[in-house]
């Protein structure tokens, strides 16, 4: 009874009885690690989510010394940095260093990178105050700049956590570096543009427009300069003359570089505090009826951490942010997961791509309870936490109490700070992110589609938005990565003979045409007549299977003999889509196709197919199809060099590599719509009572019972260990047609 049901359930499905040992999805679910032992694997999961936990029992004395100088080299950076891009973000002054404290603190419990520095960037706090802009003009006055910004801090945060709860952390792959260089350096361009008027004191237009707009009116604003570029001009000066000057020191005097090193990193809070103490001199006694001083200073900055609770989300304002949430998480994404990768590579050590998106995601919701507003990875605190001799992400701990110690001891003094010194600071730290001269040309000399995908992105982002620079630097490579699936290389095979000391011979497979990488000089001899060999260089997927199969299909038409005499068949009877050659010019045209060779067999090389799926197997079918109508016999099917049991099974399916006759072969195998009463169901019912391949069926292979087994399994002749069998066997049936090549023994180990 049970075998009675399970026959009619096959029959009800197309499972057929005969089998052919592949890989079954029983196999599959064993070897997933989490299905055979889940405990494990949660235990597991929940502690890497802490990777401080790993080596804080390890810390020692050398460890800490390393890192307070990190950290306290950080923090006198992060301050005066933090307030400027505040300012940047249209922000207060005291937003910026909450996003310090929140940042670096929180990071280090989370981080695989001892050298990531989180907190306010350039970058990010230019697409805040553009939000900010674009929020309000869409509803005016209902929502306060701070509440802007801490609730799209909560929501990008919230999906980044998300994104490296779920290990999904891949998906930031496909975006290519030079499409983040291009949007960096973009918006790089577009802050200095956007800082110059501030720092030569002109006022009168706005700098959130495009970047083209603000250089212009830039320029045309020069007599209107005030006072305030003496400081602004002053301090840019200032901090590219002491970078300079001790980095060409260092290399005079290598034995004073760890000192000229720490003088010059010192240089945005030395710059900072002597136009401070120059502002004070300057302004105190020279304040107007109004409020106002002759230049623009900070003003009053607020002492400690304001109206620390839960942060108030209206879901209103979510939803006026909804269109501007992609851009600002990717920014999150993207920025700090290139730096992570960057200081990884350059130390030595690798990251944990989820985990680093976890750590930002906790870091920017945890931070809303602060008032910050969104932080993510920096690259030029991150570069100099590196050269400081970090040891371990705790350096954090140190930089957080040093912004605290500002937060709540220094605000005073930070009154007196000039806006124009703020802007040199921005000025100084965004200019490197600038791609060099060489940097471009050197995508250019890699991948001349991805250089200009590089400058798409700058010139969007200069002329548009920041946001309109990232979604065409995104677009840009997400069709380039389509086209390069859906429009493949592939390269029909010749042999060359390659000689060693006239003793030692091997044959090796070339493309038929030049293709710039051989010697062109190199003669390719062709495989024996009625063979043909072709070699996949992309996964044979959807996108990308039709052409393959024309270019195949078409080259058959091409080169080999249609198995059809036209001249004997009617014109009546002939098909409409292909009628032959017309009356008159019958006699030449069968002259010329005798000339070809007869189609024997079809050599795939799929060394370089790592994935299958049943629209490319269907096509696969068609082209078996169409080759053997055109050759009206049956035409075998090598494949050489299979990756995957998957791509095996799949195969198998289809009938290839086993040698089944083809009168029992289908058309179809992945039909769209069933058919009925036609020649697949005439072809299942014959299934059911020949026998075709079982494809869930999986049985354990028998021991060998002497020294030597086949490398591959003799069941299905027709897959080849490599391509050079593979060509022999078919070559060998062209020899002798009515014996089958068999499948080369290997000595079993």
């Amino acid at each position: 009874m049970l075998s009675t049901a399970k026959r009619v359930g096959n029959r009800i499905i197309g499972n057929p009885e005969q089998t052919v040992t592949t890989i079954s999805t029983e196999t599959y679910l064993k070897g997933i690690q989490a299905v055979k032992d889940p405990r494990h694997e949660a235990v597991k999961y929940l502690t890497t989510l802490f990777p401080i936990f790993g080596w804080i029992t390890r810390y020692n004395l050398g460890w800490l010394t390393g890192d307070l100088i990190a950290g306290l080299t950080v923090g006198m950076v992060l301050v005066p940095q933090g307030m400027s891009y505040a300012i940047l973000a249209s922000l207060p002054a005291q937003y910026g260093l909450y996003s310090s404290f929140v940042g670096v603190l929180i990071y280090c419990f989370f981080a695989t990178s001892k050298d990531v520095s989180i907190g306010p960037v350039a970058v990010m706090s230019q697409t805040v105050a553009q939000i900010i802009i674009a929020v309000d003009a869409k509803y005016p006055h209902k929502w306060a700049s701070p509440l802007i910004a801490t609730t799209l801090a909560f929501v990008c945060g919230f999906i980044v956590l998300g994104i490296g709860l779920l290990r999904i952390g891949w998906i930031v792959e496909f975006i290519p570096v030079p499409a983040v260089s291009g949007f960096m350096t973009g918006s790089a361009i577009s802050i200095v543009a956007g800082q110059v008027p501030a720092l030569m004191g002109i006022t009168g237009f706005s700098t959130r427009a495009a970047t083209y707009e603000v250089i212009i009116n830039t320029l045309k604003g020069l007599p209107r300069t005030k006072l305030d570029a003496a400081w602004g001009l002053t301090g840019l000066f200032s901090l590219y003359a002491i970078r300079i000057i001790c980095d060409r020191l260092s290399k005079r005097y290598p034995r004073r570089a760890r000192l000229l090193f720490f003088i010059s990193i010192t240089r945005n809070a030395f710059v900072v505090i002597v136009l401070t103490l120059a502002s004070w001199l300057y302004c105190r006694h020279r304040k107007t009826a109004s409020g106002n001083y002759p230049i623009a200073i900070l003003k009053t900055v607020p002492s400690g951490f304001q109206n620390v609770g839960a942060p108030v989300i209206d879901s209103e304002l979510v939803k006026a942010l909804g269109p501007h949430i992609p851009v600002a998480t990717i920014i999150l994404l993207l920025e700090h997961i290139a730096i992570a990768r960057s200081f990884g590579r350059i130390n030595g050590y690798k990251i944990n791509p989820n985990q680093e998106l976890i750590a930002i995601g906790v870091t920017n919701t945890l931070g809303t309870i602060f008032h910050a507003y969104p932080a993510t990875g920096s690259f030029s605190r991150s570069a100099l936490k590196s050269s400081s001799g970090v040891r371990t992400p705790l350096a954090g701990v140190v930089t957080a109490i040093v912004v605290l110690v500002a937060l709540y001891g220094l605000t005073p003094a930070f009154y007196w700070i000039p806006n124009a010194g703020l802007s040199a600071v921005i000025i100084h730290a965004v200019a490197d992110l600038v791609a060099s001269p060489s940097q471009a040309f050197s995508y250019w000399r890699v991948s001349p589609l991805e250089f200009l995908i590089w400058l798409a992105a700058v010139l969007v982002t200069v002329f548009s938005s920041i946001e309109n620079g990232i979604y065409t630097s995104i677009s840009a490579s997400v069709a380039l990565l389509l086209v390069r699936i859906a429009r493949p290389r592939g390269y029909f095979l010749g042999k060359v003979t390659l000689t060693r000391n006239l003793t030692e011979s091997r044959e090796v497979f070339v493309p038929l045409r030049k293709d710039g990488v051989t010697n062109q000089y190199v003669k390719v001899d062709p495989p024996t007549p009625g063979v043909i060999v072709y070699r996949f260089e992309e996964s044979y997927l959807y996108p990308n299977c039709a052409i393959i199969n024309s270019v195949i299909v078409d080259h058959v038409r091409e080169n080999m003999r249609r198995g059809i005499d036209f001249s004997t068949i009617k014109m009546a009877d002939r098909p409409w889509n292909d009628p032959g050659p017309t009356r008159g010019n019958s006699l030449s045209a069968e002259a010329a196709n005798n000339e070809k060779p007869a189609l024997h067999a079809i050599v795939l090389d799929f060394s370089g197919v790592s994935q299958i799926d049943t629209t490319s197997v269907q096509a696969l079918v068609d082209t078996r199809n169409e080759v053997q109508k055109w050759a009206n016999r049956p035409v075998e099917f090598h494949f050489a060099t299979i990756l995957s049991p998957w791509i095996r099974r799949a195969l198998v399916a289809a009938g290839f590599g086993i040698g089944t006759p083809e009168v029992e072969l289908s058309n179809e195998i992945a039909p769209v719509v069933p058919h009925r009463g036609g020649r697949r169901d005439k072809l299942l019912d014959d299934a059911s009572s020949v026998g075709v391949e079982d494809i869930e069926a999986h049985s354990e292979s028998l021991p060998p019972t002497s020294g030597t087994v086949p490398i591959v399994p003799v069941e299905t002749p027709f897959f080849h260990f490599d391509l050079i069998s593979a060509v022999r066997a078919a070559e060998a049936g062209v020899e002798k047609p009515r014996e089958r090549a068999k499948t080369p023994l290997a000595k079993y180990i």
